[in-house]
């Protein structure tokens, strides 16, 4: 049996098979039981450069990255990065500071304004523990999410890791080496941000990286 300690969970998608019947928005919603107006998951319109009619759909979600900047903006440790590779979230010990939702690059967090504490995607790490998919890949009509364990060479992820072409989302200055890639092809648009706390302040790559390598083998909850 593979060693837990060794999953690496990601996602390859096919931006191109996307169609935007936003089909993954309502299982994760309704897998999540998310709150009215909130979302853990979208998918982003790419429009031709010349001006003309969108032509692709990019869809994402909390990037479940090996460096992230969340990590390292709570100040209580209850974001952290857990041993099967998932960004987590300890609700017993979250705040609702929001520290970590202005750092996120990708805009992937939210506070949930009946429980007062942040949440985000995390790949529905229970449905993870039945050895199911996650409620988004499952639904996709045209299979666009491909999902797996990214270090075991066995997977469909990371066969395609392997034999296709892949590219990150990522801000011209900040790679925070997101664990969801995108056939090559996908248009790179702009929309990542850098990471900030509240008040705009300006979290430096020599800040997060560290802190949050330093946080890899926090054991989850």
């Amino acid at each position: 049996m593979k060693d837990h300690k060794m999953i690496k969970y990601g996602i390859v998608i096919n931006a191109s098979r996307c169609i935007d019947c936003k089909a993954c928005l309502i299982a994760c919603k309704a897998h999540n039981r998310l709150p009215q107006g909130f979302w853990r998951n979208w998918i982003k319109p790419l429009w031709r450069e010349d001006g003309g009619l969108k032509n692709e759909f990019q869809p994402g979600q909390c990037m479940q990255c090996d460096a992230p900047s969340c990590v390292a903006a709570c100040p209580v440790g209850a974001t952290y990065k857990a041993n099967n590779g998932l960004v987590a979230i300890d609700r017993n010990k979250c705040i609702g500071c929001g520290n970590c939702v202005s750092a996120c690059p990708y805009g992937a967090r939210y506070r949930d304004p009946k429980m007062r504490i942040v949440d985000k995607c995390d790949f529905c790490e229970h449905r993870l523990k039945r050895g199911e998919q996650p409620a988004c890949v499952e639904t996709c009509p045209t299979k666009s999410r491909i999902f797996g364990d990214l270090n075991n060479p066995e997977s469909a992820v990371a066969k395609m890791a392997t034999k296709e072409e892949l590219v990150q989302i990522v801000h011209p200055l900040v790679n925070t080496n997101p664990n969801i890639y995108y056939l090559k092809g996908t248009q790179q648009l702009d929309w990542p941000k850098v990471p900030t706390l509240p008040g705009e302040e300006h979290v430096a790559p020599t800040f997060w990286k560290f802190t949050s390598a330093s946080s890899m083998d926090v054991p989850s909850a």
